[in-house]
């Protein structure tokens, strides 16, 4: 069971498997680990004590950022995030990231982005589609028709109150979403970043 692993030059914690979404091009179904990670499915969700333990195994010193970003949506365990994220804080001055499907609001219905406003760095929201019927046949949301506009207001939430914020679009859409997610991004001003799958 895979908790903590490295990626590139960050720091990636592998904190739940649950996800509210089915993406298409989810890499859960093609593949086990990422790069040397080892496998990232858990047989348990890790606790906070068993997250600081993995921590005490890793020199910070030697990665650019942690991530939350496993194999699942890591604020499906909002509290565990914003714990960790107090704990990384007290021994580390180390950049904290999300990577979230920008769900969470309707995850833990209420507004999420103020809870996590002291506790990370930084916030990478899965864009995916320019606009609502797009998004919900690449994401596959369990909230349905509701989800693309809860992941609008959860990023402009977040522009208020986490430092940096960023859109992602993976380069399975066509080049014309593409073209239109980078629209929708310049309007909220938000970066789109396009990530390729392969």
């Amino acid at each position: 069971m895979t908790i903590l692993y490295d990626y590139k030059e960050s720091l990636y914690v592998n904190i739940t498997n649950q996800c509210p979404c089915a993406c298409v091009f989810c890499i859960r179904k093609e593949t086990d680990h990422l790069g040397d990670s080892g496998s990232l499915w858990l047989d348990h969700e890790p606790s906070i004590e068993e997250l600081k333990e993995e921590f005490k195994k890793f020199d910070l010193d030697k990665y650019d950022e942690v991530v939350f970003c496993g194999y699942g949506e890591p604020l499906v365990r909002l509290n565990e995030v914003i714990e960790i994220s107090k704990y990384i804080r007290s021994i580390s001055t180390i950049k904290i990231r999300v990577n979230t499907n920008g769900l969470s609001d309707l995850i833990h219905k209420k507004d999420t982005t103020i809870l996590l406003k002291d506790a990370i760095d930084a916030v990478s929201i899965s864009l995916n589609a320019p606009e609502k019927v797009r998004y919900n046949e690449v994401s596959r949301p369990k909230f349905g028709e509701d989800s693309f506009e809860a992941l609008l207001k959860f990023a402009k939430n977040c522009k208020e109150s986490i430092r940096e914020v960023n859109f992602s679009v993976v380069d399975e859409i066509s080049d014309e979403e593409i073209e239109l997610s980078k629209i929708l991004a310049k309007k909220m001003e938000i970066p789109l970043k396009v990530r390729h799958k392969n």
